[in-house]
C-alpha cells in the first residue's frame, strides 16, 4: 500500500464537492461513499432523479453480473439519468462492473440477452487467463496525460472480474480537433482497459474504493476536476 496522502476536495467557494453515489440494488456502495467522504465529498446514495442529475459528480457502482447491473440500472432509470448528465458534460464515475455497462454489450452468460448503456463501442468478454477471476493486486499502465492518476502512476489497485473489454474500438471521426479518450491498460491473461478518462465520462475496471491510499488520491483526483 503507497503512502500518498488524500485530502478534503472543495469547491472553488469552499464548499465540498456534491457526489451521488447512485443505488440500483447492485454494488458495495457503502464501501465507496465511505471513500469519498475520505476525500472531503458531500456524499448522498440514492436513486432519486433529481438529486442524480443536480449533484456535482455521479458514481455508478457495479459488482456481480453484467446483466444484473444493467437491469438494475434501467429499473430506476439510471441509464436516462447517465445519458442526460453526459449530454450537459456532467461528469460520471462508473466502476468495475459499472466500466463494463458504458459499453455494447457483454459475452458474460445471461449478458448477450441484454445490450450495454452503448457510451462506448466494444464488448465485454471473458479474460483468457489460467486462472479467473483476475483477484488482488496489479499495476496498470497509465494513459499519457491522465488526471485520474495524477499522483498514482505506479501504484497498485485491487481488481475482481473475470470480464474485460480487450479492444479500444472508439475511432476519432474528428479529424482530431477533439481530445482522445485517455485509456489505461493492465494485464491479466491479456490487456484489458482499466481506466478511460473521456470527457465528462470516467471509468475503472478496478475498486478504487478497495485500493487504499492510491485509490483514494484517484478519487480526490476525480473529484478535484468536478465543477
Amino acid at each position: 500500500m503507497s503512502g500518498v496522502t488524500p485530502a478534503p476536495s472543495t469547491s472553488a467557494a469552499g464548499a465540498a464537492k456534491k457526489v451521488v453515489v447512485l443505488d440500483y440494488g447492485f454494488g458495495n456502495v457503502r464501501s465507496a461513499v465511505r471513500a469519498l467522504e475520505r476525500v472531503g465529498a458531500d456524499v448522498e446514495l440514492t436513486s432519486d432523479r433529481r438529486a442524480a442529475l443536480e449533484a456535482d459528480g455521479l458514481l455508478v457502482p457495479g459488482v456481480g453480473a453484467f446483466a444484473a447491473v444493467n437491469e438494475g440500472l434501467r429499473a430506476i432509470g439510471g441509464d436516462a439519468i447517465i445519458d442526460r448528465r453526459l449530454a450537459g458534460g456532467r461528469p460520471v464515475l462508473g466502476i468495475c462492473v459499472g466500466l463494463q455497462v458504458m459499453f455494447d454489450a457483454s459475452t458474460e452468460p445471461g449478458g448477450g440477452d441484454h445490450e450495454g448503456l452503448g457510451q462506448w463501442p466494444g464488448t465485454v468478454e471473458r479474460l483468457p487467463a489460467d486462472v479467473v477471476p483476475h483477484m488482488g493486486w496489479s499495476t496498470v499502465e497509465a494513459a499519457p496525460g491522465s488526471v485520474l492518476f495524477e499522483g498514482v502512476r505506479d501504484e497498485r489497485f485491487y481488481f475482481v472480474h473475470s470480464f474485460g473489454v480487450q479492444r479500444w474500438e472508439l475511432v476519432d471521426t474528428t479529424g482530431g480537433n477533439v481530445t482522445p479518450p485517455a485509456v489505461t491498460w493492465a494485464e491479466h491473461g491479456a490487456r484489458f482497459v482499466a481506466a478511460v478518462e473521456n470527457g465528462p465520462l470516467t471509468a475503472t475496471q478496478f475498486h478504487p474504493e478497495k485500493s487504499g491510499d492510491a485509490g483514494a488520491r484517484l478519487l480526490r483526483n476525480w473529484v478535484d476536476s468536478l465543477s
